[in-house]
């Protein structure tokens, strides 16, 4: 049976783009979630989220893990890029679109098999 920790690093790792929020894409349930998950749609590209009120224990967890005190966390490539300030502020000056196309054009490329 996997630990908590191991279930979030293959989560990170087996997800070019993910998000851990409150909530969905689709009923975010608190605002930063719903700005930042805002902005991460308006990217384009597929992403994967793991809603943190049904998963209590990576709600604990990953902020040990991430170093990182509070939800969203958005990470791309295995890299924590951070949560809804600073993904609000990368969206508005065109840095988040950049690195997610191009982690959706790596993740794509992988799974075509084309290691560009």
């Amino acid at each position: 049976m996997s630990t908590t920790a191991e279930n979030i690093q293959r989560q990170i790792s087996e997800n070019p783009i993910l998000i851990y929020m409150k909530g969905t894409p689709q009923l975010p349930q608190c605002g930063f979630s719903a700005q930042t998950v805002q902005a991460l749609m308006s990217c384009g590209e597929r992403f994967a989220f793991v809603n943190v009120l049904d998963n209590p224990d990576i709600r604990a967890e990953l902020p040990k893990i991430a170093n990182w005190p509070t939800f969203p966390q958005l990470w791309v490539e295995g890299e924590l890029v951070g949560g809804c300030d600073i993904v609000v502020e990368m969206h508005q000056n065109g840095e988040l679109e950049t690195l997610v196309k191009e982690a959706g054009q790596r993740a794509a490329a992988n799974e075509s098999g084309d290691n560009a």
